[in-house]
Parts: structure tokens; C-alpha cells; sequence
């Protein structure tokens, strides 16, 4: 009941109507009051303060000034005709100039009348002036603006159009807000803002769009902000929590002949200690008779394949089944070929389903699953088929989960009777505030060591002028029988421009690399699956030495042999897709290298990325580099299970205020998991109506 205003239609706004209406739905997503409401300002300009024409300098964002209009007049023709208007006040002069609407304005201008003038200076031609001012008779400046602290928001063309720019979203939000009927119930218990010294959310709301003074900003800002992630990181945990208590999963008691057969006999090395911890942290979960849900991180090559491999074997020691998704066909095949391997000797029946798999493989597959003499099945998305069944299957591992949507992952779940459990896998390090807020749902479990034998790889930095000499070392490395990674950016598959530039770097490879003394591979997204797989092979048995490809060998190539991994306009590759590419190489026992190559000018956020990556290896600091970087992002996109997106609340800026709220939800949910209490209803409330409109995921993880 408390919502029942918030969720009327935009339709009855005075100053929108039906057509206007559509609009916003459209262009911003505003459906309803709440959407309105909920809609910030993404600046305010204290409108409190004025300039001086002698003040501007190229560090005001805004100027207001106060002057007389001293001329005014159309120059050009057509379309390249404006109005030129010169304003003086006792420090000079400034030309105020409009492009758009000139006529209307000129009648509108009056001379020897003072004007409040408002905008954003841009220095041309030698002189400062300001395209498309705000202006308004001075006299009638303080009827004009009430507020010393304006909102400024986001707008389209389409609305500026139907006269929704800043001002018609101000207009129609004083409206809103000062409507007598406007009631904010409060979604925080009054112990959550008593304790944090918080506003009220209808003082928040308010503020947020007509802030009284700095101050009242500043606190409108803070309780908006822990909201935010305060009911982020509440439905995270509650459903954890409950998630617990009352989804069941198969108990896996035995640790047997598979698994100790294998960690005695196969293993020709000592595990890493961050391996035996996971190890340790799985066993008790599937052992707990409650399902797993983990996410395994480790940088590439700490292992995770082998660790998910003994956990597929705890499965089969208890009489289940296990499968593997990966989100790649060469990802599938990689892992299909290691697992094998390092089950030789086993008697365990492994087998691969991808889209390629041929229909008497894929009855014989079928038919094994069905009655229980395949134990394991490693495959891409014809995982999730509707006539792949299983017997009995008690684990999923999902390698690069991001790249899989929930519905898909939940799709597995059909496959048992109970829940089976689930590892999801990344080798995408992932910082500290971004798994709290993305994955706090899910236990974690960290690889953060390397094998003792494998060697960091060395990186470098050259520009396209010193491309001889990366040539040279080229040549080199293939005299001593190394194999090389050349990676062109191809951002988008059905972009001419790149797949031109991978083409132009193959010729150019090609003559400094000729037949018969060199042999080249070159793969790319558009080849087809044959022929991929063709030059894929070459590659792998060492028929060629250099390999010309696309970012389609960023995950799932394994060849200890291949040490230099050159990324060609590294530039414009992101930080981790870098450290990903160069985690290809560094998989066997020599050195290994990674040379990235830029053009001579680069903008200041790639020389930082660039920076980063000759500096360290370490992929969790590259993730805390590369989100302080290009912060959060969308987090709605990234998560996939149906959280808030942020508006305001920033997880790299707040960090503590992310921490704090956290804390205290879990406070919450483990003395009241069900928000029954009394105290908490207004929390129940509000996750109730946020549930209307989002999907809930995270019972998939």
C-alpha cells in the first residue's frame, strides 16, 4: 500500500501526458512516479556564485555573469548562420552565440537591460565565448531560480526535442515532489539509521534533486549510497543464508578408490598449498549435505582444472556423475584432452559434446549418460540440451561462468532430482568489492600461487618504430625451437576495418617470415570451424612456428612450446583481456615472453594499462588496477542475477560504505533470515516490491 503512488503511471504527471510519457519510457526508462524520482541529477551548479568576464580561464566548467547586452547579430547563411550577441559587464566583453532558435532569441534580447547569463565557455579563435547560454532579465532572475544548488540531468535528443532537456526534467520533478500526495515510505529499520546517523529517505529523495544547502547533499548522497549496496549485499546474503538452510544437496561421504588412485598414482607433482586449501574447502561443502555453490578464482596456470578434476572424482567415488562446461568448443576440447590425460590409467570414461559432435557420438553419449557408464562429460552449451540426461549427475564445473547467462546455468539443474553441486570457475582475477558486490552470494575459493616450476613471464613495451627489432628477437626465439603468438584486436567480427588490419599484419609477418625456412597459421573468428581447427592443429604439432590470430585464442589454448605471445595494438585491448592473452604462453619450462606494441601516441589510461602489465604479473592487483580504471561498470550486466544497478554508490570510491553495509546486513539475516520481525518489515517490504520487477537468479549463483 505504502507504494501505491510511486508506481502511478508517468501518464498522470502534470506536464507529461500520454505521448511525453512513451518517450520516457522509451528513451530513459521512467515508467511510473518511483522511476521519476529515482531519476538523479548527474551534476548541480551553484547557481549562488558569479564570474566576471576577466575570470574566465579554460578550468570553469560554468560561468554565470551579469552584464548589459550591448549588440546582437545574425552572421552566416543557411545552415551555417548564428546569432552573435556581445555581453559587457565592468571587467570586458564576451560573445554569447546561439546556433540554434536565433531568431526567437534576437527578438527576445533587449538592449540596455541587465542579463544573468549561464554556460559553459570554449575558447576559439583566440577568445573565450559561450555557445547556447542560459539567460535571463536580471530582474526577473530570483523568480527564475529558487535554488542556489541546481540539478543538471542526463537527456536525449529525442526528449530535448519534446522539451525534456535539463530543464523540462527539473520542471516536471518540482512538480513531483511537491506534490501533497507524495508519501516515501522508509525502507531502512530505524536501528540500520540510527546506527549509520542516516536521513530519511524521503530527506534523501528530496535533497537529492533540490539540496538545501552542500550539507544536506552531502548527507542525501551518503544514505543513498548505503542503500545501494545495503540492499545489494541484504538480498545477496538472504538468500544465501536461506538458501542453506533449505536447498538440500548430495551428500558426497567417501573419499575412495578414484580420488586416491589418482592423487597417488597419477599426480606427478605436489599440489600447491593454495590448491590443497580449496581442496579441503569443496570437500567439506559436498560432504555437509547441503548443495555447494563456490566460485573458484585463480590466475591462469595456478591449476584450477586439476582442482576441478578432484572434485569431479569425489563425485564418482560416491556412485554420480560429473560435467564440465566451458563456454568455448576449443575450450571444451582443451579441457576434454588434459582430463583424459591425467586420468590415464583410470578406468573412467570421459567424453566431449560440443555442437560438432556427430550424431552416432552423440547417441552412444546419450545412451551412456542414461545408464550411468559415462562418469564424465565435458562439452560446451550442448550441455544444457533438453536430451542430454543423466543417471545420476552430482557436480557441474563451469569454466568462465561470465560468459555463460543464468538461464543457461539454471538449465542444469533440471539434469538431477536434487540440486547438484556447483564449482564455476574464472581465471579472470576479480577484486574484493567487485566479488562482494557481484558474487556475495557464493562461497570463494582462491588459487594464489603458481606452480613452483613455472616461471613468470617477462613483459615489454615497444612502439611500432622499433618493429625490427621485435622481429629480430622473433627469429630468434624460433632458432632455439620456441613457438610465437602474434594478436591483432579484433573487436568486432563483422568490423572490415580490423579484420583488414589482421589480414595487412599476416602479409607483413608472412614476408619477414617467408617459406621455407618459416611457416605461418592464421586464425581468426570468420574461418570456419574446419578450417580453424586445421591451422589450430599445425600450430599445436609445430608444422608452423608463428601463429597470426584473433583474441578467439584468449581462453583455451595450451601449448607449453609457444613462449612469445606479441599483442599487436595493445592499446586497445582492455587490462585483463591483456593479462589473459598473455597468460597463453608461460605454460612450459623456458622463459617466457610477452611484447606488447602500440602506436607512438597513446592516451593516458592506456599507458597506465600498458604500465601495469610490464610492472606485475599478479592478476588479482590488475583487477583492482583495471576497475579503478573503468570502474564497476554495469554491475546488472555483469552479474546477471537480477541485483539493483548502482546510480550513485561507486564500489571502488565507497569501499568502506560498501563494508559497512555488508556487515550490517549479515548482522541482519543471521538473527532474522526471513525478515519476519517486526523491526525489519519496512527491509521485507521494499525487497518484496524490488522482486516485482527483477528476476530472482540467486538461487543459480
Amino acid at each position: 500500500m505504502a507504494y501505491r503512488f510511486l508506481d502511478t503511471s508517468i501518464n498522470y504527471l502534470k506536464g507529461v501526458g500520454p505521448k511525453r510519457a512513451d518517450l520516457l519510457k522509451k528513451e530513459v526508462d521512467i515508467r511510473t512516479f518511483g522511476d521519476l524520482i529515482g531519476y538523479y541529477p548527474f551534476r548541480y551548479i551553484d547557481r549562488s556564485k558569479f564570474h566576471e568576464v576577466s575570470d574566465i580561464n579554460s578550468d570553469l566548467a560554468f560561468v554565470q555573469l551579469r552584464g548589459e547586452i550591448i549588440s546582437a547579430q545574425m552572421l552566416g547563411h543557411g545552415r551555417g548562420s548564428r546569432l552573435v550577441a556581445v555581453l559587457r559587464d565592468e571587467t570586458g566583453e564576451i560573445e554569447l552565440v546561439w546556433f540554434k532558435g536565433i531568431q526567437w532569441i534576437k527578438n527576445k534580447l533587449k538592449a540596455k537591460v541587465d542579463y544573468i547569463v549561464f554556460g559553459k565557455p570554449t575558447y576559439f579563435n583566440g577568445k573565450y565565448n559561450i555557445p547556447h547560454p542560459e539567460i535571463e532579465i536580471a530582474t526577473e532572475y530570483n523568480l527564475a531560480v529558487s535554488e542556489t544548488l541546481q540539478p543538471y540531468y542526463s537527456s536525449s535528443e529525442k526528449l530535448k526535442a519534446k522539451g525534456f532537456n535539463s530543464k523540462g526534467f527539473t520542471k516536471v520533478m518540482k512538480t513531483l515532489t511537491s506534490d501533497p500526495r507524495l508519501q516515501i515510505p522508509e525502507n531502512l529499520s530505524k536501528d540500520v539509521i540510527d546506527h549509520f546517523g542516516l536521513i530519511s529517505r524521503e530527506e534523501a529523495l528530496i535533497n537529492i534533486h533540490f539540496p538545501i544547502n552542500q550539507e544536506m547533499l552531502r548527507k542525501a548522497n551518503t544514505r543513498l549510497k548505503f542503500e545501494e549496496l545495503f540492499f545489494i549485499q541484504l538480498r545477496l546474503i538472504k538468500h544465501k543464508i536461506i538458501r542453506s538452510i533449505e536447498v538440500k544437496g548430495y551428500k558426497f561421504p567417501l573419499i575412495g578408490d578414484y580420488f586416491n588412485h589418482f592423487y597417488h598414482q597419477n599426480l606427478s607433482f605436489e599440489l600447491t598449498g593454495a590448491q590443497k586449501k580449496v581442496i579441503k574447502e569443496i570437500r567439506y561443502d559436498v560432504g555437509s549435505g547441503k548443495q555447494m555453490n563456490r566460485l573458484l578464482q585463480g590466475d591462469v596456470g595456478s591449476g584450477k582444472t586439476l582442482v576441478a578434476l578432484m572434485t569431479m572424482l569425489m563425485a564418482l567415488d560416491n556412485g554420480f556423475q560429473a560435467c564440465m562446461m566451458a563456454p568455448t568448443e576449443i575450450l571444451a576440447i582443451q579441457h576434454h584432452e588434459s582430463v583424459s590425460q591425467m586420468l590415464s590409467g583410470l578406468d573412467i570414461s570421459v567424453e566431449l559434446l560440443t555442437g560438432s559432435t556427430k550424431t552416432s557420438q552423440r547417441k552412444f553419449i546419450h545412451d551412456g549418460l542414461e545408464s550411468g557408464s559415462l562418469k564424465i562429460l565435458i562439452g560446451t552449451h550442448a550441455l544444457i540440451e533438453e536430451k542430454v540426461r543423466f543417471k545420476n549427475l552430482g557436480i557441474v564445473v563451469i569454466d568462465e561462468q561470465h560468459r555463460f547467462g543464468v538461464a543457461q546455468r539454471a538449465n542444469l539443474w533440471k539434469k538431477s532430482t536434487l540440486p547438484p553441486h556447483i564449482l564455476v570457475m574464472t581465471a579472470t582475477p576479480i577484486p574484493r568489492t567487485l566479488a562482494m558486490t557481484l558474487f556475495g552470494d557464493l562461497d570463494v575459493s582462491v588459487i594464489d600461487e603458481l606452480p613452483p616450476d613455472r616461471k613468470p613471464v617477462k613483459t615489454y613495451h615497444y612502439k611500432d618504430s622499433s618493429r625490427l627489432r621485435v622481429f629480430g628477437f622473433i627469429k630468434k626465439q624460433i632458432e632455439s625451437g620456441q613457438q610465437v603468438f602474434i594478436v591483432y584486436p579484433l573487436i568486432n567480427e563483422s568490423e572490415k576495418l580490423d579484420l583488414k588490419d589482421l589480414m595487412d599484419g599476416y602479409e607483413s609477418i608472412v614476408r619477414a617470415f617467408p617459406l621455407p625456412k618459416y611457416a605461418v597459421s592464421i586464425v581468426h573468428g570468420q574461418l570456419k570451424s574446419a578450417d580453424k581447427d586445421f591451422e589450430m592443429q599445425r600450430f599445436i604439432k609445430g608444422e608452423t612456428e608463428i601463429m597470426v590470430a584473433t583474441t578467439v585464442i584468449e581462453v583455451g589454448v595450451d601449448i607449453p612450446n609457444a613462449s612469445v605471445m606479441i599483442i599487436e595494438n595493445a592499446e586497445r585491448f582492455g587490462l585483463s583481456q591483456l593479462h589473459q592473452l598473455r597468460g597463453r604462453v608461460g605454460r612450459g619450462a623456458d622463459q617466457s615472453y610477452c611484447i606488447l606494441m602500440t602506436g607512438d601516441k597513446m592516451t593516458i589510461e592506456a599507458q597506465k594499462r600498458i604500465d601495469t602489465l610490464v610492472r606485475t604479473t599478479d592478476g588479482f592487483e590488475i583487477a583492482e588496477v583495471d576497475l579503478r580504471l573503468r570502474g564497476p561498470g554495469d554491475i546488472q550486466g555483469t552479474q546477471q542475477s537480477g541485483i539493483i544497478p548502482l546510480k550513485l554508490a561507486d564500489i571502488v570510491r565507497d569501499e568502506k560504505l560498501l563494508k559497512y553495509a555488508r556487515d550490517m546486513a549479515l548482522k541482519i539475516v543471521e538473527e532474522d533470515p526471513s525478515l519476519r520481525l517486526n523491526k525489519n518489515k519496512p527491509l521485507a517490504d521494499y525487497l518484496d516490491e524490488i522482486d516485482k520487477f527483477q528476476t530472482n537468479w540467486g538461487k543459480i549463483s
